[in-house]
């Protein structure tokens, strides 16, 4: 037996002991309606695969977004299973599209968000999708009588905060001083605090709603769209990454698939009332065995098999970047009346990328049983695979965009 197939066994059985202790058979998705939101985003598709995948098949997958791929309708069009897709094309901000999405649904999975680290959307449109779409999200739920909601939110919610303060192996009880000004990270604060205090509302035909949200990592994995953009830097630089974070700045980025999966543990948790009871009204904090290691390494990490590199240090020292990103800001707030002019760093982007940041995913594994589905090793492998098979693409694109 090969170290992968001896590390999938053991984790198949770790799995299963843990799934014959902690979780009882009511845990079942069987017969639930459920619609996710961002179903043609990066992590939407994960979750739809893993629901699609369920030996219980469900009744019905709503996928919601803006717009979808013909890539992605193909991929979603190979799963002919016992569970009926419904492809739903529309705003999250149109209150009579959501309500008619919303419809005879039981379980919702929020995913839908605009991303946004720079600064390039309008703070009015990030505000519209991600906090006014959640709220008007939910108010349909309570219309339809939705019982289960869960949220994906991020770890930028906690921070770090703008004075750099570290956090090492957090949880859920961990202290810390954080009111973050950055659009994207407001946004998503609001966001997840209209979620968790929608918890306990009244439905229209009786009942309650029950709503939790789970607070990714950084996410990374097969079509991750900034491990596309660190590539194409990478490609430019002569197959060097570019060092945007210090060595010893630790985080623990999650594989997208882990992620996903924890969205349907705690679905299937949600099922169970005893363990809704102990859900409800909560965040979790949601990672997996992913080495505690710098952004700016991680990208190394998965594509050094490739022959690719890294800088050995920063631009400039941090202290040096940190107010140069200041002077950035200030240009662009000056030019503001006559261009608008987004600089490719910031002081947030800065110290995000250069704070030792890492939590533990114990409470999420405690209370609805979340146990990362694919290894490091795997989650490693594939990633580098996806990386290697669009190389010479981006290769062939970058070369078509200089000519």
């Amino acid at each position: 037996m090969s170290m992968q197939e001896e590390n999938q066994a053991g984790r198949s059985s770790r799995r299963s002991q843990f799934a014959s202790e902690e979780q009882p058979r009511a845990m079942s998705l069987a017969g639930v309606s459920c619609l996710v939101t961002g179903a043609g985003g990066f992590l939407g598709q994960r979750i739809v695969r893993l629901l699609l995948e369920e030996e219980e098949a469900l009744a019905e997958i709503r996928l919601l977004d803006k717009a979808f791929s013909e890539e992605v309708l193909g991929e979603f069009g190979k799963f002919q299973g016992k569970t009926e897709v419904k492809i739903l094309e529309g705003d999250i901000r149109d209150v009579t599209f959501l309500h008619r999405a919303c419809q005879g649904i039981s379980l919702v999975i929020h995913t839908a968000s605009i991303i946004d680290t720079l600064g390039l959307v309008e703070k009015q449109l990030l505000w519209e999708v991600n906090v006014t779409g959640t709220q008007l999200l939910l108010e349909a739920c309570v219309r339809c009588n939705i019982q289960h909601f869960i949220y994906t939110s991020t770890i930028e919610v906690t921070g770090p905060n703008c004075k750099g303060d570290p956090i090492f192996n957090g949880d859920e009880d961990t202290a810390y001083e954080s009111v973050s000004k950055f659009p994207y990270a407001q946004s998503k604060r609001l966001a997840e605090d209209s979620v968790l205090k929608a918890d306990g509302q009244v439905l229209k035909g009786g009942g309650t709603l029950m709503t939790c949200a789970l607070r990714s990592m950084y996410i990374f994995g097969e079509g991750c769209p900034f491990l596309l953009g660190h590539l194409d830097k990478c490609l430019l630089n002569r197959n060097v990454y570019l060092r945007f974070s210090r060595k010893e700045a630790l985080v623990n980025p999650v594989y997208v698939g882990n992620i996903a999966w924890a969205h349907v543990q705690a679905a299937r948790a949600l099922q169970d009332p005893q363990k809704a009871k102990h859900i409800r009204g909560q965040f979790y904090y949601i990672s997996d065995d992913t080495p505690h290691i710098s952004y700016a390494d991680l990208n190394y990490e998965l594509t050094k098999d490739l022959g690719f590199g890294i800088e050995p240090q920063l631009p400039m020292p941090l202290t040096m970047l940190y107010y140069f990103s200041l002077l950035l800001e200030i240009v662009s707030f000056l030019l503001r009346p006559f261009v608008r002019y987004i600089p490719s760093t910031n002081r947030h982007l800065v110290t995000l990328l250069n704070t030792p940041f890492t939590f533990s995913y114990r409470k999420a594994r405690n209370d609805f049983g979340y146990v990362p589905r694919y290894t490091w090793e795997e989650a490693k492998q594939s990633t580098g695979q996806w990386i290697a098979s669009i190389v010479p693409q981006r290769r062939l694109y970058l070369k078509s965009k200089a000519a």
